[in-house]
């Protein structure tokens, strides 16, 4: 991985395979997918072809963008693989997904989502304290839903656990819009 902050050309979003009970999380999930694709990005995400998932990378692809899908050998064969991507590449584990992920991507932007999308998220930003890259890593907190972990992490800081400007590796943006902002403007 490159220790320089890169080019902006393609965006990793992790996400929830599920649509989560409010509509408002798969409208967002839309809007960033038509987002990426109205600022000449490409997207990177797992692959599948439901919820957040689906929807963002549907958005991304009737916007016009480049959409790479990376799904793990385990899911293989369970009718999530989205067939409609410019490209989808399958990786034997876990591991080797998120590590291509971050391979191919240039920033990681973060939607609702459960252990999956929190794992990926904690080990984006991880690297990012390691100084393993220097990639932008943005929550869309989206309803208000981030808003326990970020509290959390407030709370690593007040404890000694977390420096503060290593809590600061991982920005917030109350929306897509504002999440494509701060990568594409530098805000």
């Amino acid at each position: 991985m490159s220790r320089n902050k890169p080019r902006l050309r393609r965006v990793a979003v992790y996400c929830g395979s599920s649509s989560g009970h409010d509509p408002v999380f798969m409208a967002e999930a839309w809007a960033l997918g038509a987002g990426i694709a109205a600022a000449g990005l490409g997207l990177v995400y797992g692959g599948a072809n439901a919820g957040l998932m689906g929807a963002v990378a549907d958005a991304a692809l009737a916007g016009g963008a480049e959409v790479i899908g990376v799904l793990p050998q385990v899911l293989v064969g369970r009718e999530i693989a989205h067939e409609g991507l410019t490209r989808l590449e399958q990786v034997l584990t876990m591991h080797e997904r998120k590590a291509r992920m971050a391979e191919l991507a240039d920033a990681f932007l973060i939607l609702p989502g459960a252990y999956g999308t929190l794992d990926e998220m904690m080990e984006a930003v991880t690297w990012a304290q390691l100084r393993l890259h220097e990639k932008s890593c943005i929550v869309i907190n989206t309803a208000g839903y981030w808003n326990g972990l970020l509290a959390f992490l407030d709370t690593t800081v007040r404890a000694g656990f977390l420096k503060e400007k290593n809590r600061a590796l991982l920005q917030v943006a109350e929306n897509a819009d504002t999440a494509l902002r701060m990568l594409t403007e530098g805000l």
